[in-house]
């Protein structure tokens, strides 16, 4: 059984638990050996795990939080006019 990404991505948490059967977990390591992009996924969940496992609270930039609002707002706002305009467009 030869696994491609997507079929590792749902053994990632697994992965990480150490809960997998010894044969999806020997294929899922054959896997991370040569592909880039799942073993930057492992990495990066397993850096997710340690950063909110543990009691660092981690202070934002003043200001932060309204910059991102005001960003993703602008972001839904262009979102919301460009399907509009795909709407607009699929009707003449």
């Amino acid at each position: 059984m030869v696994l491609e990404c997507k079929h590792v991505w749902e053994h990632i948490s697994g992965y990480l638990d150490g809960n997998l059967d010894a044969a999806v977990l020997e294929e899922v390591q054959k896997h991370l050996e040569h592909c880039e992009i799942c073993s930057a996924i492992l990495d990066s969940t397993r850096n997710i795990l340690i950063l909110t496992a543990d009691e660092r609270v981690f202070e934002l930039p003043l200001g932060f939080s309204e910059r991102l609002h005001a960003r993703l707002e602008a972001e839904m706002q262009g979102f919301s006019y460009g399907a509009a305009a795909a709407g607009d467009e699929g009707d003449t």
